[in-house]
């Protein structure tokens, strides 16, 4: 079975960073599209960075040049480094997962996911 266990949430101050992992199980790590998306308090579920199996990645406009999505293929984990934290980055992050190839265009597309990790919040505050 497809599982997908996000840790490294907490509560920092603006300007901070903050990494989370995604770790996997249920499938091979590499072969699937994976992405991160958040849910903000009064927004929408929005995509902020995937990557497929190709090593394409794409980013939401708001996390460009502060965020990076990257692969730990030895520990079968999925990270997002996050720097430079605003307030308005705090959500519930969600990593996700998907067994077909989607190119760059889909990454950040809700519906082109069909595996949900349980998520894990990041706040942001003075």
């Amino acid at each position: 079975q497809e599982q997908l266990v996000e840790s490294g949430g907490g509560l920092v101050q603006p300007g901070q960073s903050l990494t989370l992992s995604c770790r996997t199980s249920g499938f091979t790590f590499g072969t699937y599209t994976m992405a991160w998306f958040r849910r903000r308090e009064g927004k929408e579920r929005e995509g902020v960075a995937g990557i497929n199996p190709s090593g394409s990645t794409n980013y939401a406009d708001s996390v460009k040049g502060r965020f990076t999505i990257s692969q730990d293929n030895a520990k079968n984990t999925l990270v997002l480094q996050m720097n430079n934290l605003k307030p308005e980055d705090t959500a519930i992050y969600y990593c996700v997962a998907d067994s077909r190839q989607w190119g760059r265009v889909t990454l950040l597309a809700s519906e082109a996911y069909s595996i949900w990790g349980q998520g894990t919040q990041v706040a942001v505050s003075e």
